[in-house]
């Protein structure tokens, strides 16, 4: 399939707004409400403001593009703690982090993927797997951190079975959990299981 990869905020300032706003209303995803309305509601405010960028995954279909799915990425600074990592992964990420003491943990800033899903809208959910969409948000990571140094993907997602198998088989490592803020509903549990992936060059 041939995937285009739009940046929301750059639709926005050579397409203008309302245009943007139409394309983000074909979107739905029924299998989680904060992923439809976060794309819906805040990601073009988030983008204005900087805060984090939102990429859409385009197909053509009928001589149109048509919005098959998303991801939004922000820069993130976390602390992974050395106590589960093996030696061979403390050598890998001591290269890229700092070593704080007092926390017996590896600090170091890198791009979360915070948002990803499908369009289920018209069974347009058929016309990319979330194999082939994740493969594209690290795909991107992997062009930023061309520019900027680094060699980490970083995500969290709720502690399902089924999610933590995909990432899993994606190349992502749980190394810790966080607690959910005040501001975070409609998530099952009280945490969030955070996950690491390295990004081969």
């Amino acid at each position: 399939m041939d995937y285009t990869v739009v940046n929301l905020k750059l639709l926005i300032d050579e397409a203008g707004e309302d245009a943007a706003k139409s394309v983000l209303s074909t979107f739905c995803c029924p299998l989680n409400e904060d992923v439809e309305a976060f794309l819906r509601d805040k990601a073009i405010d988030f983008s204005k403001q900087g805060l984090s960028q939102t990429h859409l995954v385009m197909v053509p279909q009928d001589d149109r593009p048509v919005l098959v799915g998303y991801f939004t990425l922000a820069n993130k600074y976390i602390c992974v703690p050395a106590a589960p990592l093996s030696n061979t992964q403390k050598k890998r990420i001591a290269k890229f982090s700092i070593f704080d003491s007092h926390l017996c943990a590896y600090c170091l800033s890198t791009p979360l993927i915070a948002q990803i899903g499908k369009n289920y809208s018209d069974d347009t959910n058929k016309l990319i797997t979330g194999d082939a969409l994740l493969h594209l948000a690290c795909r991107k990571v992997f062009s930023i951190q061309m520019d900027l140094g680094g060699r980490y993907a970083y995500l969290e997602c709720e502690d399902k079975p089924k999610l933590i198998e995909f990432y899993r088989r994606n190349g992502f490592q749980e190394f810790d959990r966080r607690t959910l803020d005040s501001d975070e509903t409609g998530l099952d549990g009280e945490y969030l299981v955070q996950m690491l992936k390295y990004i081969k060059m």
